[in-house]
C-alpha cells in the first residue's frame, strides 16, 4: 500500500472546495488494553459500566402502561424512516433513520430539534456534508428496525452502489481542523504515550429531546466501520466516534456514552474491533472472530494490508459490528441533548463510517455503557 504521505499530497493536490449552506431543523416549526482482538476476541470483561443485554434482535422497547401523553407507554417507538431521502438535508429526517419518530407538540416527548452539524457543534456545510447519509444499509448489514439507518462518516457517507459514494481510503473534505467535543482530544487508555491529532472532516447529528416520563433510560444501536486497520493502531491518525449526552450522566468525566469497558471511545483502539483479519498489529492481538464477511461491498473491502510477517497481502480495514449503546435518564421528563459525532484525526486521509439504528426508550433503569450485541 503507497504511504499516507503520498496518498496526502495527491489529495491535497486534487481538493476542490465547494460550499452550500448548513442545514438543521427546528422540529417545532417543520415537519482491553490489548485492541480490539482482546483476550476474548471482542474486548469484553467484567469493568465497571457494562450492563446485561435482554438480547440480540431490535424492539420497541421496555416500556410501561402509562397512558399520559407525557408517557412512552406502550406506544410503538421506530419504523417511520421507509420514504427518506438518501441525501435528506432535514436533520429530523436524520432522527427518524434511527429510530427517533415522534416530534415533541405540546406537553407530549419527543425530539424538539435536530441540527446537522460538525464535531464542534458547527453547521455542516459545503462538502462535510457528504459525511451524512441516510442508508438502506451497507454491504451486507440492513437496519435494526425500520427501513433505514443513519449513517455518519469522515468520508462519504453511502456504500459503492449508492449515488456520492466516494472512496473511504482518502476522501479529504475539509483541510482546516474541527474543534472537539467538550472532553476530547481524548487518549485512549488502551494506548499510553500515544498523542491524538486535531479533528478533521467531521459530521454529526445533534438532537434536543423531551423524554418521556416514564423513560428511565435509552438505547441505540451503533456500527463503526474504520479503514485505519491494521496499520494505524494507537495512532495520531486515529478516528473517533462518540454520542455526547447531556446533562452528563453522573459518574462519568465527560458526556460520551459509547465507549468500551476499558473507557476507550470508540475507534480502531477500542476494544470491540471484531469484524477483520486476525493478527498482531501495534503490540495488540486482534482474534476477529467474526470475521470479514460484514467488510464486502461496503468500500472498506477494497483496502488491501501487507502482513509484516508473512509479506502477504491480507484484507484490511475492520468493524466492530453492531453494539448497542445504553444510558440512564436523571431526570424522567426534562430535555436532553445528545450530539453523535464521528471525525479524523491528524488530517483527512483514510476514513471512518459509523451507522446507528433502533433508538428507544426503556422504563428500566441501567448503567451507562456499550456492549456487542450477540450474533
Amino acid at each position: 500500500m503507497g504511504s499516507r504521505q503520498a496518498l496526502l499530497g495527491s489529495l491535497i493536490a486534487g481538493l476542490v472546495v465547494a460550499c452550500s449552506p448548513g442545514v438543521g431543523s427546528t422540529v417545532g416549526s417543520s415537519n482491553n488494553n490489548d485492541g480490539g482482538g482482546g483476550s476474548d476476541g471482542a474486548g469484553n470483561n467484567g469493568s465497571t459500566g457494562s450492563f446485561q443485554l435482554s438480547g440480540g434482535s431490535s424492539s420497541s422497547g421496555v416500556v410501561s402502561n402509562c397512558t399520559d401523553p407525557e408517557c412512552v407507554g406502550s406506544s410503538p417507538q421506530g419504523d417511520c424512516d421507509g420514504t427518506l431521502s438518501i441525501d435528506s438535508g432535514d436533520a429530523m429526517d436524520g432522527a427518524r433513520a434511527m429510530g427517533l419518530c415522534k416530534v415533541a407538540e405540546g406537553n407530549s416527548w419527543g425530539v424538539k430539534s435536530a441540527e446537522w452539524v460538525r464535531s464542534d457543534g458547527q453547521p455542516l456545510s459545503g462538502n462535510l456534508a457528504d459525511g451524512k447519509g441516510i442508508l438502506a444499509g451497507l454491504g451486507p448489514v440492513t437496519p435494526r428496525e425500520g427501513a433505514k439507518v443513519l449513517a455518519l462518516s469522515s468520508g462519504s457517507a453511502r456504500g459503492p452502489n449508492d449515488p456520492g459514494y466516494q472512496s473511504v481510503g482518502g476522501y479529504w473534505k475539509d483541510q482546516s481542523p474541527h474543534g472537539s467535543p467538550p472532553g476530547y482530544p481524548k487518549e485512549s487508555p488502551a494506548c499510553p504515550g500515544s498523542v491524538t491529532g486535531d479533528p478533521y472532516d467531521s459530521a454529526g447529528l445533534k438532537v434536543v429531546i423531551k423524554t418521556p416520563i416514564d423513560a428511565k433510560s435509552f438505547s441505540f444501536n451503533l456500527d463503526f466501520y474504520t479503514y485505519e486497520y491494521p496499520n494505524y493502531i494507537c495512532d495520531t491518525y486515529n478516528d473517533f466516534f462518540v454520542a455526547m449526552m447531556s446533562p452528563t450522566p453522573s459518574g462519568l468525566p465527560d458526556g460520551n456514552i459509547s465507549f468500551d469497558p476499558d473507557g476507550n471511545t470508540i475507534s480502531v483502539n477500542a476494544g470491540f474491533l471484531d469484524v477483520c483479519t486476525p493478527g498482531n498489529h501495534g503490540g495488540k492481538n486482534f482474534s476477529c472472530t467474526q470475521g470479514t464477511a460484514e467488510l464486502m461491498g461496503t468500500g472498506f473491502d477494497e483496502q488491501m494490508a501487507l502482513d509484516f510477517k508473512t509479506f502477504e497481502e491480507t484484507l484490511g480495514s475492520a468493524a466492530t459490528g453492531w453494539l448497542e449503546t445504553k444510558a440512564p435518564i436523571d431526570t424522567p421528563g426534562s430535555d436532553i441533548t445528545l450530539h453523535f459525532a464521528i471525525w479524523d484525526s491528524g488530517d483527512g486521509v483514510l476514513d471512518s463510517t459509523v451507522l446507528i439504528d433502533n433508538f428507544k426508550f426503556e422504563s428500566d433503569g441501567t448503567t451507562t455503557g456499550t456492549q456487542p450485541i450477540p450474533q
